[in-house]
């Protein structure tokens, strides 16, 4: 029965989460409330291990969540299920996407689709912000103040110009240490 849930609920994410692999977080985070595959604290591991892992988001953060569900079988059945629908309607848009392409009316819509997915991602972002800069008891966020610090300063040294060109991986690696120096 898990793997019939599996497939339904990361096939209606891959069918749903339009805008690319962040904007699956939402719709993994509700998965957080209505199952026990994983908890919010789990989450916010399953985002940082995506993003740190070759790949895209959304399917790492499937394959990951799968597995916690139901172990290698359900990561293979929920990273599928994702990729799944976007496959289907890949086909049917290169098939008629050449027909349809300069239709105001699809103009409109992907004009309306774009911000929907800006705002998907953008609560996404906050929703992973109180994870990560906070701790949750209840109700009640209270201040993480080394990740805070750690966010404020891997922020402000990602502004400077010239330390933009410093591979991602690098700065993933430097707050894991600086994570577990804070934390020991």
């Amino acid at each position: 029965m898990i793997y019939l849930h599996l497939f339904y609920e990361f096939f209606k994410i891959g069918l749903f989460s339009v805008g690319g692999g962040m904007a699956t977080i939402p719709f993994l985070l509700d998965l957080t409330t209505r199952y026990d595959w994983f908890t919010t604290g789990e989450f916010g591991n399953m985002v940082a291990i995506s993003q740190s892992t070759p790949g895209p988001v959304g399917i790492n953060m499937a394959t990951y969540a799968g597995f916690q569900a139901a172990g290698i079988s359900g990561s293979l059945l929920a990273t599928l299920s994702l990729v799944l629908p976007a496959l289907v309607i890949i086909m049917v848009i290169a098939k008629f996407m050449k027909n349809f392409s300069d239709n105001p009316i699809v103009k409109a819509a992907f004009d309306g689709i774009r911000p929907t997915v800006a705002a998907l991602i953008l609560y996404a972002v906050l929703e992973l912000c109180k994870i990560s800069l906070f701790t949750v008891t209840g109700t009640t966020y209270i201040p993480a103040y080394a990740n805070i610090i750690i966010c404020i300063v891997f922020f402000g040294l990602l502004q400077m110009k010239q330390l933009k060109r410093i591979h991602p991986l690098v700065w993933i690696l430097a707050g894991a240490i600086l994570g577990v120096v804070f934390k020991l």
